[in-house]
């Protein structure tokens, strides 16, 4: 059960393995994300085809002032089960600043308390100059980068009737003092059912590569709500021990009615 919460606020964005510098996420505009927004995950593990209930992720947006200017706000927070701390007590937190048009994030802040292990990184975007100050250092970034949380909120509004089935997206992520240079493939649409209900869903994949947590390939899968707001409905992907499922368990505030509800439960 080792950072399966923790790979929720990482596993919708997609970490994947490094390709040819590209980015498809220039030039989108806010259309779905607004103030007070609230999205609650819960995160399930099997294990020898048991499903159990390990912990949740729960999504906030804010609007708040940085350096002057109006930004959202966006707090991920994961933790385990108080049931499952014995094993390993998870407790993480990451925050984006993003602009409210263009939702390029101006400021990502990592708080992580993993089984003991405690780790805090703060990152500062200057998109005009295409630079990240990360700590002390200052690193060069691709145009429109993107933090692991931004990037969740960035690809919302992406036009998916656009694309064909199969199509890859690509974008650029900063993580952990490095540039990524990620995709999206859209797979297409789907009927969902999921713990919360059945839904009209869009489901894409990224591109993993093999790590702590994760197997490589493309076999995490993601759905979205097939409407104006595009938000995360369910995660399914094989780990290096069983697999887990995240599943959308609650909201508030959405900027639409979520018209691709059909059912709930």
């Amino acid at each position: 059960m080792n950072r399966i919460v923790t790979g929720l606020l990482l596993l919708i964005a997609g970490l994947s393995r490094p390709a040819a510098a590209q980015n498809d996420f220039c030039g989108l505009s806010n259309k779905c994300i607004k103030a007070g927004e609230q999205l609650n995950f819960r995160v399930y593990y099997n294990l020898n085809f048991v499903w159990v209930g390990a912990g949740e992720a729960n999504f906030t947006t804010t609007l708040e002032t940085l350096n002057g200017k109006q930004v959202f706000h966006i707090v991920g927070d994961g933790r385990t089960y108080k049931s499952y701390d014995w094993i390993f007590r998870v407790r993480d937190r990451y925050e984006s600043f993003l602009d409210t048009e263009t939702l390029l994030p101006y400021k990502f802040i990592r708080n992580v308390d993993e089984g003991g292990y405690k780790f805090t990184n703060n990152v500062v975007f200057d998109q005009a100059q295409g630079k990240a100050v990360s700590g002390t250092k200052t690193y060069t970034v691709p145009k429109c980068v993107q933090d692991v949380l931004s990037a969740i909120y960035y690809a919302r509004n992406i036009d998916y009737n656009s694309y064909k089935a199969g199509a890859k997206i690509p974008f650029s992520m900063f993580l952990d003092d490095q540039v990524y240079n990620l995709y999206i493939r859209y797979v297409g649409k789907e009927r969902i059912k999921t713990k919360y209900g059945t839904f009209n869903a869009i489901k894409i994949t990224p591109l993993l590569i093999k790590g702590t947590i994760f197997e490589g390939g493309e076999k995490m899968a993601v759905w979205v709500s097939d409407d104006e707001n595009h938000i995360p409905l369910r995660v399914d992907s094989p780990i290096l021990v069983g697999s887990i499922k995240v599943d959308m368990m609650g909201y508030s505030n959405l900027k639409y009615p979520l018209r691709a509800l059909i059912k709930k439960k």
